[in-house]
């Protein structure tokens, strides 16, 4: 049995799936096609899938926006693979708010680290402690409290 979760399998073939439109311009249709059709989908939750893919390829622009000023550089010179794990996490922060900020941000790195270049998980790690802290307020200040022993 895999230690992998259906949610992650869900994010690891959403992230291919706007990977793939990233570099293809394909239509999300087209990508959906083709993403469900690729091994081991069976096991992701197809649910989650969707909604992570649909969600942030129909919404990129304003994605980018939420993270393009914690880069360091243009988006245009993030590599693929960090831009789509960047706009996949962005959109479940805003957009998915009952999943904790934490594991977000968790998931995001563990795609990076598998899919992204060596420190590429750094990276996408102290970007999305930014968003998050944009985003979720709230929620990173109780966490930040908590762990201080406030």
């Amino acid at each position: 049995m895999s230690s992998k979760s259906a949610r992650r399998r869900a994010r690891e073939f959403a992230l291919q799936g706007i990977y793939q439109a990233l570099l293809s311009g394909n239509g999300i249709a087209l990508i959906e096609d083709q993403v469900q059709q690729a091994p081991g989908f069976d096991k992701a939750d197809r649910e989650l899938f969707t909604t992570l893919l649909r969600g942030t390829l129909n919404d990129t622009a304003a994605l980018e926006a939420q993270f393009a000023p914690f880069t360091g550089r243009a988006v245009a010179e993030l590599s693929p693979i960090e831009r789509a794990v960047l706009l996949l996490a962005t959109h479940e922060l805003e957009r998915h708010i009952e999943v904790p900020y934490k594991v977000v941000i968790n998931e995001a790195i563990e795609l990076a680290k598998a899919y992204g270049g060596t420190d590429g998980h750094r990276f996408v790690n102290g970007v999305m402690d930014k968003v998050a802290a944009q985003l979720r307020p709230v929620e990173v200040a109780a966490r930040e409290a908590e762990r201080k022993g406030g």
